[in-house]
């Protein structure tokens, strides 16, 4: 049976204040995470530079052609809440003599999936080279702001789960076997990397896991995106509030890359509030973690880091608190330092920062790190 998820308003508010203050104070280990500040634009030397985000790109694009990992029973567990067997030992494995060269990049070869339904959520780091394919084979998607949701619609229910696994909300809803309507065997589930947001009641789709019991872990991105937005028109109703589908699941577009496209999707007015600009390259396969085959940044940081002329606008418009980001890094880096300078393969296995950053909430207080306050809680 799958674990009760009635409210609890109290566990989903500690929840709430665990990601908030793990977005405010929590020093990432993690290359180029984007929980701390943009690192071009944080105007000091990085500890990582760009080449190795670009060789780490092309390590990982090469192991995951010869990483074959069990993604059908990882799909069937999510969907049927069945652990037994597995290993639940938390401690992290070695690698063997032959992935050493590989640590030394920080390219993370897994030997197994994350257990049960935290850490289950691909994570990007900050887009900071341009890639010289960035055209070619990588793919824009507009987010809007919200909380990232794992969804696992199964045996008649649909469940959501926070990225630290808490399941917030269970309820009916219209994907493969998401209600006792279209549940018609155990083999019918769906798992989905979602956006949630509150005051639409719509949980935006970014990306697609399963769908009805095919798994797409391995399968590349720009397949992915397409299979989804197909399956997506075959469900009549998932789009709409109904009794037996209380919220929307709507899929959010991708663009090309290419400085056209950038500038119309900087000018478009979207239905939702735009927290920021996610990054696919086209060939990544869907790992959970962080993975600098997906780059994010902030929409007036695309001048600066793409280096090329956008449309004045809304969502070009540099905000207040910009001006301030060196002075935060500054003060985040003094305060920080002796962390900073750890080992960063002393990261705890599955353990991930925030997927990005998003806008700070203009009524409420500065913080010293402004600009780490995450609405989205990614």
């Amino acid at each position: 049976m799958l674990p009760s998820c009635c409210p609890c308003l109290l566990r989903s508010k500690m929840e709430d204040l665990t990601q908030a203050l793990a977005c405010s104070f929590a020093v990432s280990q993690d290359l180029n995470s984007t929980a701390a500040p943009h690192p071009r634009l944080a105007q000091y030397k990085s500890k990582y530079s760009s080449l190795e985000q670009a060789e780490r790109r092309r390590r990982l694009l090469e192991l995951q052609k010869i990483k074959r990992l069990d993604y059908v029973n990882h799909a069937r567990r999510l969907a049927e809440d069945d652990w037994i067997g597995v290993d639940t030992e938390g401690e992290k494995e070695k690698e063997d003599h032959a992935d050493e060269d590989t640590e030394e990049m920080e390219v993370e070869l897994k030997k197994k999936l994350p257990k049960y339904y935290a850490n289950q959520l691909m994570l990007s780091e900050w887009l900071i080279d341009v890639p010289p394919d960035l055209v070619q084979e990588w793919l824009l998607v507009v987010c809007p702001i919200g909380k990232r949701t794992l969804i696992v619609a199964s045996r008649g229910s649909t469940a959501a789960y926070t990225k630290s696994g808490f399941c917030m909300k269970r309820f009916p809803s219209l994907l493969p076997g998401g209600s006792r309507h279209n549940s018609t065997t155990s083999k019918n589930y769906t798992i989905l990397d979602c956006i949630y947001s509150e005051a639409q009641q719509t949980y935006y789709i970014l990306d697609v896991m399963c769908w009805r019991g095919h798994p797409v872990y391995d399968c590349q991105t720009d397949f992915r995106f397409f299979w989804l937005h197909s399956k997506i028109q075959e469900e009549e109703g998932l789009g709409e509030k109904s009794r037996i589908n209380p919220f929307r699941f709507v899929g959010l577009q991708n663009y090309s890359c290419a400085s056209s496209s950038l500038c119309e999707v900087l000018t478009t007015n979207f239905p939702f509030e735009v927290d920021g600009l996610l990054f696919y390259h086209k060939q990544t396969h869907y790992s959970p973690g962080s993975t600098p085959l997906v780059g994010w940044l902030r929409p007036y940081m695309v001048s600066d880091i793409l280096g090329i002329s956008v449309p004045a606008g809304p969502l070009t418009a540099k905000p207040g608190y910009a001006g301030h980001q060196l002075q935060q890094i500054i003060e985040h880096k003094r305060n920080k330092k002796q962390a900073s300078e750890e080992d960063s393969s002393n990261t705890r296995d599955g353990c991930y920062e925030l997927e990005h950053l998003s806008t700070p909430n203009p009524e409420g207080p500065r913080s010293v790190l402004g600009d780490s306050a995450s609405q989205m809680e990614n």
